[in-house]
């Protein structure tokens, strides 16, 4: 999942709530539905409710970006051209080679899923080390005690918060 749209809860959608100003409670309900909405017809987007990668460019949100199969859009546009590759704005089995390809060689987890880390490694305007950062939640407070430093869970992407909270 790499949209916010009603129904959803965790964490990006507090993000997206707290850049839309409304009440940050992480559950995507009416009310974000409603500000999105708003915020879509005064910037010129498509006004369906729905917080795709085009949206969360729009709003400065670069952490919330995750592109991956069956994705469309200009974000996904561009980040074709920055990979050398036919720029049609859908994300398909090409692209996601294309993807695979430049994260093995640039020394990322190659799981052709273009979020924050591979597009700052792409130089696309906007995806910077911060962003990264702010993409990423630890596992933890820490290693275990009496564990070396490096058994520190990995970072994990914001997206593995996401839940439905109609229980799906």
């Amino acid at each position: 999942m790499a949209i916010l749209k009603r129904g959803l809860a965790g964490e990006p959608v507090k993000v997206l709530q707290q850049k839309l100003g409304v009440t940050a409670d992480g559950q995507f309900g009416p009310g974000t539905e409603k500000a999105l909405k708003d915020y879509q017809t005064k910037h010129g987007l498509q006004v369906d409710g729905i917080a795709g990668p085009d949206t969360f460019v729009q709003m400065g949100l670069y952490e919330l970006v995750l592109l991956k199969n069956g994705t469309r859009g200009t974000t996904v546009k561009k980040m074709q051209e920055a990979l050398g590759i036919t720029a049609d704005g859908q994300f398909g089995s090409g692209t996601a080679k294309a993807v695979t390809d430049f994260q093995t060689k640039n020394g990322l987890a190659a799981d052709g899923m273009a979020g924050p880390s591979t597009l700052a490694k792409m130089k696309l305007i906007g995806f910077t080390a911060e962003v990264v950062q702010k993409s990423e939640i630890t596992g933890g407070s820490g290693p275990a005690p009496g564990a070396p430093p490096e058994a520190a869970a990995p970072p994990k992407s914001i997206w593995g918060t996401i839940k439905s909270i109609f229980g799906g």
